[in-house]
């Protein structure tokens, strides 16, 4: 009975400890027997190769950090670096004709140097990692903009088809995505180098006393960093089908938190390449599945946040546990750990295969069911754009499902592939680029699923129709209405908007182009302010101190608008006339306070509603425009009681 009793003790304890030690992949199995139970959508071929390729760029971006983690340092340069070296690819083989050989190992050198830079100013320089590479971020990212102009740049089609697939189902990013994970293992278990990461980690004291050349090493392995971050930027150009100066913004954050999920701590001396690979898989199938289970976009940034920090208490439990320290030095216990996934493995496709019973049979719903992907929910524009939606949606009796790309490409992409992979009956999209939403729309288009386009239309891509009023029209009614408003001459201010978006661009080319009319106007500054009050307050604050006497404010929306009336105090609307552009409802009320002279509105919840109309005509079959405008029109004071949006 003792005996019994001691094995039973002895198993719990063996169980306890088997789950301590693979924490993450524990997480991972059973988010995947949740998302299957929860959703007949999620394990379908089409859906996991998409979770593949979702995860490919974070888990290419983690693999270098993790060198860089391991050593006990950070590295938050990587999304910026993914992004410059993108940039100089297509920037070199497109704008100045170099062989597309040449322009992959310029970002690969781009990447190096990044890394370099970044491992002098922290071994030589004595500098912390995290002021160090946050610097490198912000240089990386002005770098990246200052070479494209602000805009992004196609990319050549022999690199473009990495973003493609093998044999029509194997994709290329989740290829590239296991040998880059691959050399990872190698370098962290089998190399010099590697050893050294752990030793550094561990007691970097005790490595230099030992004859470890630390500094030497630290460069290497920010190098190493900088390396992976020019692979990852080349994979999300390539499915994107040009190159982003925005692109990867943020993804620093994903990739160390895949790190910290995968089992490695943030004091150095552990972890390895294929708790990484679980922890950057552990994002893409959260955010793959809430997409599907229709969780707000705002609810998704809480789970993955109550993730990171569970990922980080159950490190702290292992520790104190005794647990098997994490990392790729040691060569023992290779087989156990190989059969611990071969383990989970059967586990897991057991129980899902049991699950998937659950769907079986089950009828769908008899409401046609319509994605709805926006740029962003950060802008009120937006936001009615989806209220508009919603609201005919509800009358129509159509199941519609919204998510937020905020303003990030590559999310909008994994995005439109979710909606390609489920039972939609159509999608609509809202590009955050209209060049880079063009492979994910093939996609749909392939799989015979109608597309129409909101405000934004999509280049290099067929779809059924295009709801939207003209931004380059509007931008040229905007000037037209400072110019008449100055009398045809002045000193005016353009806050532009996001670099690198479209509406951005068009609205400021319609700016140009309207004010060609108005010889006697003066541009004395024009300013990204990002589409954002706080920003659009700061530039203007800023101006003011050079530009004292301005006249008139062109906003390449109503958010920097109202920034920049804010920063103008008693002189909006008295001295200086203020231009503003969407038809916000806190815009439209600056303009009955008269604070704001205009606003070019165009009636986004119109754009919402012929929308989803057009969305519901194209599922039944029934014609439908290529292209539906809506009128835009400029509300003043005298028109603004009558304005409805």
């Amino acid at each position: 009975m003792a005996t019994d009793t001691l094995k039973s003790g002895a198993s719990a304890g063996g169980l306890r400890r088997l789950l301590l030690d693979n924490g993450a992949l524990t997480a991972l199995i059973v988010l995947v027997i949740a998302m299957s139970a929860l959703s007949g959508d999620f394990l379908t071929t089409d859906n996991l190769l998409n979770v593949g390729v979702q995860a490919a760029v974070t888990a290419i971006l983690a693999f270098g950090v993790t060198f860089v983690i391991v050593s006990a340092g950070i590295d938050l340069s990587v999304g910026s670096v993914a992004a410059l070296s993108a940039t100089v690819l297509a920037w070199s083989a497109t704008s100045h004709g170099a062989p597309v050989l040449l322009a992959v190992v310029l970002a690969v050198v781009t990447g190096i140097a990044a890394g370099l830079v970044n491992g002098f100013l922290i071994a030589y320089g004595k500098l912390p990692p995290f002021i160090a590479t946050l610097a490198m971020l912000s240089v990386a990212r002005g770098l990246s903009l200052v070479i494209s102009a602000g805009s992004p740049i196609a990319f050549p089609d022999s690199v473009s088809h990495l973003g493609d697939t093998l044999g029509g189902w194997l994709p290329v990013p989740v290829l590239v995505m296991v040998v880059m994970g691959l050399l990872a293992a190698f370098v962290l278990g089998r190399t010099y180098i590697g050893r050294s990461m752990y030793a550094i980690g561990g007691n970097e004291e005790a490595a230099r006393l030992s004859g470890l050349r630390v500094k030497k090493q630290k460069l290497a392995i920010y190098a190493l960093s900088g390396v992976f971050a020019a692979v990852a930027g080349v994979v999300l150009a390539a499915r994107l089908s040009s190159a982003q100066p925005q692109a990867a913004d943020g993804y620093e954050l994903d990739a160390i938190a895949a790190v910290v999920i995968g089992g490695a701590s943030l004091a150095g001396g552990t972890g390895k390449a294929s708790g990484t690979l679980i922890g950057a898989l552990i994002l893409a199938v959260l955010r793959n599945g809430l997409n599907l289970l229709n969780v707000s976009a705002f609810w998704q940034q809480v789970v993955i946040g109550v993730v990171i920090a569970l990922a980080v208490l159950l490190d702290t439990l292992r520790r104190k546990a005794g647990a098997t320290p994490v990392t790729g030095a040691s060569q023992g216990g290779k087989g156990r750990q190989a059969a611990t996934y071969g383990l989970a493995a059967v586990v897991t496709v057991a129980i899902v295969g049991a699950t998937s019973f659950l769907h079986n049979g089950s009828s769908s719903t008899a409401n046609p069911k319509v994605g709805l992907s926006l740029s962003t929910l950060n802008n009120p524009f937006f936001v009615q754009i989806r209220s508009g939606a919603q609201a005919e949606a509800k009358k129509l009796g159509v199941d519609l499902t919204v998510t937020d790309a905020q303003n990030d490409a590559s999310q909008q992409a994994n995005q439109l592939q979710n909606f390609t992979s489920s039972s939609l009956g159509a999608i609509i999209v809202n590009p955050v680029d209209s060049d880079a939403a063009s492979n994910s729309v093939k996609a749909a288009d392939k799989a015979k699923i109608p597309v129409i386009a909101v405000d934004r239309g999509v280049n290099n891509a067929k779809t059924d129709a295009l709801v939207a009023s003209d931004n380059v029209a509007g931008g040229e009614l905007a000037a037209r209405t400072i110019g008449d408003k100055l009398g045809g001459k002045g000193k005016i201010v353009i806050l532009q908007g996001q670099a690198g978006t479209s509406a951005a661009r068009e609205r400021a080319e319609g700016f140009a182009n309207g004010l060609k009319a108005y010889p006697g106007i003066q541009v004395v500054a024009q300013q990204p302010a990002d589409f954002d009050r706080t920003k659009g307050l700061d530039v203007m604050s800023n101006l003011l101190q050079a530009h004292p006497d301005v006249q008139g404010v062109i906003a390449a929306n109503d958010e920097m608008a109202l920034g920049a009336i804010k920063a103008l105090g008693s002189k909006a609307g008295t001295s200086v006339s203020v231009v503003g552009f969407d038809g916000t409802p806190d815009g439209l009320k600056a303009v009955k306070d008269g604070t704001l002279y205009a606003s070019v509105a165009q009636q986004p919840s119109q754009l919402g509603r012929i929308a989803v109309d057009n969305a519901l005509k194209a599922i039944e079959g029934k014609k439908v425009e290529e292209t539906v405008k809506v009128p835009v029109k400029v509300v003043t004071k005298q028109n603004v009681a009558g304005f409805t949006g």
